[in-house]
C-alpha cells in the first residue's frame, strides 16, 4: 500500500520518513523535528513536532503508540496511546510525549519518539435491541476471567 506524505517545514529533510526497524516491525518509527533539544521535566506531557502530513484513504486510520524502549528504559510513554490520525486530516502529526519517571528525558533532534501503525477499520451503523444475547462471558468485567492459566 502506498500513502502519501509531505514535509511541511524546510530543514528537515535529512531526517528519514518514517520506517520500519526491521521486516518483522508492525511499527513504523517516527522521528523529531526539532530544532533544538526538548527537555521533557519528570510528570511534564510535551507535544513534539515530525514536520509530517498524510493522506489517507477512507477506511484507514493511523494509530500513534509509545516505542517500548523508551517506555521501559526511560518511563516516557505516547499519550492517548493509541493516537488516531484520521483519513481526512491534513495537518502536521505531532506527538504527545509524557515523562512518568523521576529523571528529566532530553529529545534530540531525529531521535525515534513514537511508532505508527496504519490499520483498516470499519463504519458501523448502531443497531438499538431491547436486550443482547448471551455470552460465555457475560458481564464479567475487570480481572473476571482470573491471571492464572
Amino acid at each position: 500500500m502506498k500513502i502519501k506524505i509531505t514535509r511541511l517545514y524546510n530543514g528537515f529533510e535529512d531526517l528519514p520518513l518514517p520506517k520500519y526497524a526491521t521486516d518483522g516491525s508492525a511499527g513504523m518509527d517516527i522521528f523529531a523535528a526539532i530544532e533544538e533539544p526538548v527537555e521533557i521535566g519528570p510528570g511534564a506531557v510535551v507535544l513534539v513536532p515530525t514536520s509530517l502530513a498524510i493522506s489517507l484513504e477512507h477506511g484507514f486510520e493511523c494509530q500513534v503508540r509509545s516505542r517500548s524502549g523508551l517506555a521501559i528504559k526511560n518511563g516516557v510513554f505516547a499519550l492517548n496511546s493509541p493516537g488516531t490520525i484520521d483519513s481526512d486530516y491534513r495537518g502536521e502529526i505531532k506527538i504527545i510525549l509524557a515523562n512518568f519517571s523521576k529523571e528529566p528525558f532530553i529529545i534530540h533532534r531525529g531521535d525515534r519518539i513514537a511508532q505508527l501503525i496504519v490499520a483498516r477499520y470499519e463504519k458501523i451503523d448502531w443497531e438499538l435491541v431491547n436486550e443482547l444475547p448471551n455470552s460465555e462471558r457475560g458481564e464479567g468485567g475487570f480481572g473476571s476471567t482470573g491471571i492464572k492459566n
